[in-house]
């Protein structure tokens, strides 16, 4: 990296972001991501061994679950960063929340990255989770890298698992690597690109990198026999039938490379990063507000995306991981929070992963930095240097499907209670609805999935020594109304309620959808509208 202080011109500015590859893991829970995360730093040299999910015998737990909900379920809720140098090239790796209660935070997550890696499990496939989130992909036009994990257990044909991505998602695989041996009995993969064939040593459960041997396709034959023979098959058939690889197929999404291999036993993942390197796309301008695009040369700029507390038990700072969009950045620079207008000064960033942090002094386009006590920035604000100011697009909001009234079970924290809940309401753990027939006293919790309920608890008596009880509201509906003075008709229906959300929004909550269609039939003139996710 170029030392800090140092000039940069803006041609200079340019090259650094195109040694940036930026991506997020995405897939069902279980699927093995916080693994593969720490087996792609494994074999950057970031990790001196990898972890698991759930740390089994000399294996550690993965660093990147450093919550304790985290480590006592074996799931991630939160999101990590890590980056690490690869080659010349610096890799900005971003894992997600694998369950599904916390989609929302995963959207986030794609809103900063520009490529993906789905995750497959053999035995499983496209998965519910895994669909959704390749949605968002879509939608977003991200390209998708399919890694198909766990080849090393039983599973389904390979041939099978690609054929659910033509016919569910309409995605046509373009594998790069093919398994030779069925799913529980993986002997390595051909190499599509040099018909070699890859042969993978074992290790002590998995936790250092799988040694690597290449063979001709010749002795692949005479000491593999019928299993090499039919992943030569399999792989020509597929490929005959469209799946040859197609560098602007994989850009405009509608093609997707695949690899085979194994996260837990470190096979297949040296590919799969030699891949990104070579194939995931670069950093490009982003469009703010008005429709134009901010150059990658232009004055700093960067969104945030994820806010976090809690991260250091010793201090209980707030991190705000932001997106670097534009520009160069340098620790220590004063910049605009464009939503406030206000100035933020950058005295502390750090690269965060886990509980391991490490102090950063500069950052391009692509690069995800940690701003330390910001208690200033919220997700979805714009960080700009200079003039003319920029503000990109804010993250929306995921309709939520659950309610509970809050309230602090001792009265007397009342006041740790309502600063838990800002701090909660700040970072995105749940939505905070407030109407003032309930008062502030009595928020309610909105949220995407029931499990976001107990992140808050657990944060607000951990974090802030008040106890909370939630009491569930019978509603599942959730709709935007988009006329104020149309609020008292439903308020007094006895079939819903109205409450504001902290951006301002009026949220129309219902029982279930019968509930809403009489409130259409009474009122015609009814002014709501579905949101994100809505139901």
């Amino acid at each position: 990296m170029t030392p800090s202080g140092a000039t940069l011109s803006t041609h200079d500015i340019v090259d650094e972001a195109g040694r940036r590859r930026t991506f997020a893991v995405i897939s069902h829970p279980d699927a093995g991501k916080s693994t593969l995360t720490e087996a792609l730093a494994l074999h950057a040299q970031v990790l001196t061994s990898a972890g698991a999910v759930h740390g089994k015998g000399n294996r550690r737990g993965v660093t990147s679950d450093w919550l304790e909900m985290e480590r006592t379920r074996g799931i991630s809720i939160t999101s990590a960063t890590l980056q690490f140098a690869y080659g010349d090239n610096v890799i900005n790796l971003l894992d997600t929340p694998g369950h599904a209660d916390f989609s929302e935070d995963t959207y986030r997550v794609l809103a900063a990255v520009d490529s993906a890696v789905m995750l497959l499990d053999a035995a499983k496939g496209l998965e519910p989770q895994t669909l959704k989130l390749f949605d968002v992909c879509r939608y977003r036009g991200i390209p998708v890298i399919t890694f198909i994990n766990k080849w090393d257990r039983p599973g389904r044909e390979a041939l099978d698992l690609c054929d659910e991505l033509t016919e569910r998602i309409n995605l046509q695989p373009m594998p790069l690597t093919w398994p030779v041996g069925i799913a529980g009995h993986f002997r390595g993969v051909l190499d599509a690109r040099t018909d070699e064939m890859v042969r993978y040593d074992r290790t002590a459960g998995g936790a250092t990198v799988a040694p690597e041997h290449r063979m001709s396709p010749d002795r692949a034959e005479v000491e593999e026999g019928a299993d090499w023979t039919a992943a030569k098959e399999e792989y020509e058939l597929l490929a005959a039938s469209g799946g040859e690889f197609a560098y602007d197929r994989f850009l405009d999404a509608s093609a997707t490379p695949v690899l085979f291999g194994s996260a837990m036993l470190n096979f297949g993942v040296r590919h799969l990063l030699d891949l990104l390197v070579e194939l995931a796309p670069r950093p490009t301008p982003r469009t703010d507000v008005n429709g134009d695009t901010r150059d990658l040369d232009s004055p700093f700029s960067a969104f945030v995306f994820k806010v976090q507390t809690g991260m250091d038990r010793a201090h209980r700072d707030q991190v705000a991981f932001a997106r670097v969009c534009s520009g160069r950045f340098e620790r220590g620079m004063t910049v605009t929070n464009a939503t406030t207008g206000r100035p933020f000064a950058t005295k502390y960033v750090q690269q965060v992963f886990g509980q391991e942090r490490s102090t950063v002094e500069e950052a391009y386009p692509g690069d995800v930095i940690g701003l330390v006590n910001a208690t200033a920035l919220r997700v979805g604000d714009t960080l700009h240097d200079g003039k003319p100011a920029v503000k990109f697009p804010g993250l929306p909001s995921f309709a939520p499907a659950h309610f509970a009234v809050a309230r602090p079970k001792d009265l007397s924290r009342a006041k740790q209670f309502r600063k838990g809940v800002d701090q909660l309401e700040s970072e995105g753990v749940v939505q905070i609805l407030r109407s003032d027939r309930r008062g502030d006293a009595t928020p309610v919790f909105a949220a995407v999935g029931p499990m976001q309920f107990e992140v808050a608890a657990h944060r607000l008596e951990a974090e802030f020594g008040t106890a909370v009880s939630l009491d569930r509201m019978p509603y599942s509906i959730v709709r935007r109304l988009t006329e104020p003075d149309q609020r008292n008709l439903i308020d007094s229906s006895r079939r819903g309620e109205v409450l504001q959300r902290g951006d301002g929004a009026l949220l129309a909550l219902f029982t279930d959808q019968t509930a809403l269609g009489v409130m259409r039939r009474l009122h015609p003139e009814l002014a709501v509208e579905p949101l994100i996710a809505s139901t």
